[in-house]
């Protein structure tokens, strides 16, 4: 006797999507949020350029509708008028003043730091590391007053030095973390062979670190330039609201109050302040990312 063949059982094929198809609902949800996200930037820049009198009268999406009824609705005077009268160019220049070097010391300093709380054993180092780590989650409003009593006893209030130092001192820790987090994770094999080789600290930092440093370098340059560049509150106490020195947030900030009215002046005036974050992101934002996971997988 023969045994009974025995049947597989049935299995369940699942249809097949194209790749597009299985892909969709989430390309189109990426599609909405940028949507979104870049709709209300559309209607500020089309605001900025219209006539004061059509932005009284409709909304900026009509004038998209029909761009060229009437035919002279678009004008560059609102941005003349903003940057001649009311200070928005000086307060450009002031902002370039104070944004490079609040982005080029800390980061300086901290690659020094990074690397010796990395990779240089000295006694306390823990400690140290500790309390700059602590450092993190104390607010910034919390100094605020005693810096502004320092200040004013020095002879620092209202000065670019004094900007640059406060905003060195506020960037610094996350700028400690951030790039010690990618110095730690260099294989120890290079510090070996240059020791062994004879190298200093400096040497090996300028001629190691710092080259396989650049990711993470550029990721902060890019975070501290974009937070220094749109800050308000620090430029406002250490600075002051004076025109010689004031910086693009509070030129904004004042023309609101002088111009509670006047669209076409604070969307022309607030694109001013918006548009270099906007270029930096949008050139640099490869480089942003490659920075914020550089670390991250260890090969």
């Amino acid at each position: 006797m023969t045994a009974p063949a025995q049947t597989k059982p049935a299995t369940r094929v699942s249809a097949w999507r194209p790749p597009l198809l299985r892909s969709l609902p989430l390309r189109l949800s990426v599609i909405a949020i940028c949507f979104l996200w870049t709709l209300p930037t559309l209607g500020l820049l089309v605001t900025s350029v219209r006539d004061p009198i059509l932005i009284a009268k409709s909304g900026w999406w009509t004038s998209l509708l029909s761009p060229f009824n009437p035919p002279d609705q678009w004008t560059l005077s609102n941005y003349q008028t903003v940057i001649a009268s009311d200070g928005m160019g000086n307060a450009f220049i002031n902002s370039l003043i104070v944004t490079v070097p609040s982005t080029v010391i800390p980061i300086t300093i901290a690659a020094f730091a990074a690397y010796a709380f990395a990779w240089v054993p000295f006694r306390g180092r823990g400690i140290l590391f500790t309390i700059v780590v602590g450092l993190l989650v104390v607010p910034i409003q919390m100094s605020l007053i005693p810096i502004l009593q320092i200040y004013s006893a020095g002879n620092l209030y209202g000065t670019f030095l004094g900007i640059w130092l406060a905003h060195t001192g506020f960037g610094l820790p996350l700028a400690i973390f951030l790039l010690y987090n990618f110095m730690s994770q260099l294989p120890r094999d290079l510090f070996e062979s240059a020791a062994i080789d004879g190298a200093t600290h400096l040497q090996v930092f300028i001629r190691i670190v710092l080259p396989l440093s650049v990711p993470a370098l550029g990721a902060f340059a890019i975070f501290q330039f974009l937070w220094v560049w749109n800050d308000l509150l620090v430029a406002l106490v250490f600075l002051g609201p004076g025109a010689e020195v004031r910086v693009l947030p509070t030129a904004l900030y004042q023309l609101i109050g002088s111009r509670g009215g006047s669209w076409h002046l604070l969307t022309a005036g607030a694109f001013i302040t918006m548009v270099v974050p906007l270029l930096v992101f949008l050139v640099l934002q490869r480089a942003f990312v490659r920075g914020i996971l550089a670390g991250s997988v260890k090969s």
